[in-house]
């Protein structure tokens, strides 16, 4: 029997966690089906797209994901601290911006005024919401019912397209973290998709290699269709590196940042993806240069970069400062 949500995860524990969904009976209903011969490859950017949509609405933060034919992987912090900084009506504004809501609500939003009667009932539905937004499980629901209505709309039918519920797994150590990232963003290369990490589609190490290329995407495609204009939202980029000098100057090792540096995941990945695996294909070839190389990034290029993080991006968006 499986357990309920709430006892698998809770954010005072860890708030990382590496999520995995997979297509009904792992067809390959987002990629190209061998056996019908249909092409749905354009739905890994679906998912791709929905993911940076509702971390920019929610209180979760993006470290690492691999969106495949079959399934899709996700590494999620919650960062319920920041729903804590959000006003009550930043709050409605992000609600509204993935449902309707109330009626109750759709007035105090448009209006900004509520009758004082209503005032206590629109505060209960604000502490709901607020904690909503700040779910794991909310936002799950947020990503895979859309998609599944949508493929279903495509394909002229009804029925399950997720298989069962999400699996979650908690991740309780800086090396367990730099470990299961690793492990996603070498999905592509294990199974052949890719013959390098930077190559691979659809996953985060090649969006922070390459970042315009999903941006504009979900830029040109996805903001009036979600509103986040509306809830006056920039979409969030990835959980960035830490970086080394800007965190000795505040003595605060625990920023909204991952707890270790690009240099030091990528050569990891880099080493790890040459690394042979019996129940696995796909491998980086051992004459392939070192990923710095292969980017074309000089190690001492590196320094200025990191320095410089959220100017690299060349995007903006609304940071709070976590525990």
């Amino acid at each position: 029997m499986t357990s309920p949500r709430r006892m698998l995860v809770c954010e005072s524990d860890t708030p990382y966690y590496h999520i995995v969904s997979r297509c009904v009976r792992r067809a390959f209903l987002c990629g190209k089906d061998q056996q019908s011969g249909k092409n749905y490859e354009h739905r890994r950017h679906w998912v791709e797209d929905r993911v940076r949509i509702l971390s920019s609405v929610f209180a979760v933060d993006v470290c690492a994901y691999a969106v495949m034919s079959n399934h899709y992987h996700l590494v999620l912090k919650l960062d319920s601290s920041q729903a804590e900084d959000w006003s009550d009506y930043e709050v409605a504004l992000r609600w509204t911006a993935l449902f309707k809501g109330p009626i109750l609500l759709q007035g105090w939003v448009n209006e900004g005024a509520v009758a004082p009667d209503c005032r206590e009932t629109l505060n209960d539905m604000l502490r709901v919401y607020r904690k909503r937004l700040c779910s794991l499980s909310w936002f799950m629901k947020c990503l895979n019912e859309p998609i599944a209505r949508r493929a279903n709309r495509e394909d002229g039918c009804t029925g399950h397209f997720w298989e069962a519920r999400f699996k979650s797994q908690a991740i309780r150590s800086e090396a367990d973290l730099m470990a299961c990232m690793a492990y996603v963003d070498l999905n592509p290369v294990r199974a052949t998709m890719a013959p390098t990490p930077e190559s691979s589609e659809y996953t985060s190490v090649r969006e922070r290699i390459k970042p315009s290329l999903s941006w504009q995407r979900a830029v040109c495609d996805h903001i009036t269709e979600y509103s986040l204009m509306h809830a006056q939202l920039m979409l969030k980029p990835l959980l960035p590196f830490r970086n080394h000098s800007e965190a000795q100057r505040r003595g605060d090792y625990k920023a909204h940042c991952l707890p270790f540096t690009e240099k030091e995941y990528l050569s990891l990945v880099d080493w790890t993806g040459r690394i042979a695996r019996e129940d696995k294909h796909g491998r980086i070839t051992s004459t392939a240069p070192p990923i710095l190389d292969r980017i074309r990034m000089p190690p001492e290029d590196w320094l200025q970069r990191a320095l410089n993080y959220e100017a690299h991006r060349g995007r903006r968006h609304r940071q709070t400062s976590l525990t």
